[in-house]
C-alpha cells in the first residue's frame, strides 16, 4: 500500500484493495443525500443526440422544478432513474448521495464503512461528519461561480413513510446502523457553526450544526487526550475551591495529571498543566468552528481546525489516516502537516488535481 496518495477510483473498490489492519484512523465527510450531483454520470448506448430530460417541458427559466435545466448535461427528469424513459440510455453512477431512498443511501455507506472496519486497526478510530435534510426539500446549488464543479441543481424525490418537511434524521439512521453492524459507538460531537448557511425560514430556527461521530473498532482503542486538551475556563474557581479546602489536587502517579474532588459530591476529572503553566481540562464535545471558503475546490469543505482534532486525538504521529470521499483533500494536507500519512480515494479527477495543488505532491501520484 502506498502512502500520501489518493486514488482516483471507487472508494469501496479501493477500500477492498488495502490490507486488513494497515490503517490507524479514518476521518471523513462522505456526500450528503440528495444534495448535489457532482457530475460524475455518464449515459451509455440509447441516441447520443438525445438530452435525456423531458425536452416538451423545457423553457429558459424553468422546467418541471429544474433551475438552468439546459446547463444540466443531460441529467434533468431522470436524475433518480437508471434508464433515459426517451431514448433507454442507461445512466452509469457510482457516486454516493443520489439514491432513490434514504435507506438506500444508508445502505451504501454501510457498505463503505464495513470496508474501513477491515483496514482499521483494532485500536483504531473512525471520525465521521454527516448532516441532516428534510424530506422532499429543493436541494442542490447552481451558483455560477461553482460552475466548475460540475455541480447541478435538482429536486429530491419525497421519501416513502416521510411527510413533506420532515427532518429525515440521516445521521442518526447511519449512526445506528454502522452500530448494529459492530462499530463502537462512543460519541456524537456537535459541530456548531458560528456562521452557518443563512436561510429564509419562518417555522424554524436556522440550522447551524453538524454531526461528528467517533467511532470505534474496538471497546479499546487509541486516543491521546491530552493533544486536544482545552483551557480551564473555571481554573481560577477551582484554585478559590482547593485553597478554601472544598476540593482537593489528586495526583495521578502514572502521569502527570491531576483530578478535583469537589464538595458534597465527586466531582473528579483530569487536569494537566500546559507549558505556561496553564490548567488545561479535557475537551468538550461541542466544536465551535467558523466554515472557511475554499476558491480552488467544490464547496462541501471540512475546516482545517474541525478535523485537526480527530487526527490528533486519533492517530499517534507517523501514522495512516484514511479518508475514501476526499473531496478537495483538506485530510490529506491536515495529515501532512501534522507529521501523520495519508491514503484516500476520490470518484471525481478534477478533485484529485485540486488535491494535488492543495497537499503539494509532486509527480504523478493521481490517476
Amino acid at each position: 500500500m502506498e502512502m500520501d496518495i489518493v486514488y482516483n477510483e471507487n472508494c469501496i473498490e479501493g477500500l477492498k484493495k488495502l490490507p486488513d489492519n494497515s490503517v490507524d484512523c479514518c476521518v471523513t465527510s462522505p456526500p450528503y443525500y440528495g444534495l448535489r450531483d457532482y457530475g460524475t454520470g455518464k449515459w451509455i448506448g440509447g441516441d447520443p443526440n438525445c438530452p435525456h430530460m423531458r425536452t416538451n417541458k423545457l423553457s429558459d427559466k424553468c422546467t418541471t422544478g429544474h433551475k438552468n435545466l439546459k446547463e444540466m448535461q443531460g441529467v434533468g427528469d431522470s436524475i433518480y432513474k437508471s434508464v433515459c424513459p426517451v431514448c433507454g440510455a442507461v445512466r452509469i453512477d457510482e457516486q454516493i448521495g443520489l439514491e432513490e431512498s434514504p435507506q438506500d443511501y444508508i445502505n451504501k455507506l454501510v457498505d463503505v464503512f464495513m470496508e474501513v472496519h477491515r483496514v482499521l486497526k483494532p485500536d483504531g478510530t473512525f471520525w465521521l461528519n454527516i448532516g441532516d435534510t428534510y424530506n422532499g426539500y429543493k436541494a442542490g446549488n447552481d451558483n455560477p461561480k461553482w460552475t466548475n464543479t460540475n455541480t447541478k441543481s435538482f429536486v429530491k424525490r419525497s421519501a416513502e413513510g416521510l411527510k413533506p418537511k420532515d427532518l429525515i434524521g440521516i445521521p442518526w439512521m447511519l449512526a445506528f446502523a454502522l452500530r448494529e453492524k459492530g462499530w463502537y459507538l462512543r460519541q456524537d460531537i456537535i459541530w456548531h457553526k458560528p456562521n452557518p448557511m443563512p436561510e429564509p425560514v419562518k417555522d424554524r430556527c436556522t440550522k447551524s450544526h453538524e454531526y461528528i461521530f467517533l467511532f470505534s473498532k474496538s471497546q479499546n482503542y487509541y486516543y491521546d487526550y491530552e493533544s486536544i486538551q482545552e483551557r480551564a475556563v473555571s481554573a481560577d474557581d477551582l484554585e478559590r475551591r482547593i485553597n478554601n479546602g472544598k476540593a482537593e489536587w489528586k495526583t495521578d502517579k502514572a502521569k502527570d495529571t491531576y483530578a478535583v474532588s469537589g464538595e458534597g459530591r465527586d466531582r473528579r476529572e483530569l487536569y494537566t498543566q500546559n507549558e505556561n503553566g496553564e490548567l488545561m481540562r479535557n475537551k468538550r464535545d461541542v466544536w465551535s468552528v467558523p466554515t472557511r471558503p475554499d476558491k480552488v475546490s467544490h464547496f462541501a469543505v471540512f475546516p482545517e481546525e474541525l478535523i485537526k482534532p480527530c487526527i490528533l486525538a486519533g492517530c499517534a504521529g507517523g501514522g495512516i489516516v484514511l479518508d475514501p470521499f476526499m473531496g478537495s483533500g483538506t485530510t490529506a494536507r491536515v495529515a501532512r502537516t501534522l507529521n501523520r500519512h495519508f491514503v484516500g480515494f476520490e470518484l471525481n479527477p478534477d478533485y484529485c488535481k485540486i488535491i494535488n495543488k492543495k497537499t503539494q505532491v509532486t509527480g504523478d501520484l493521481f490517476y
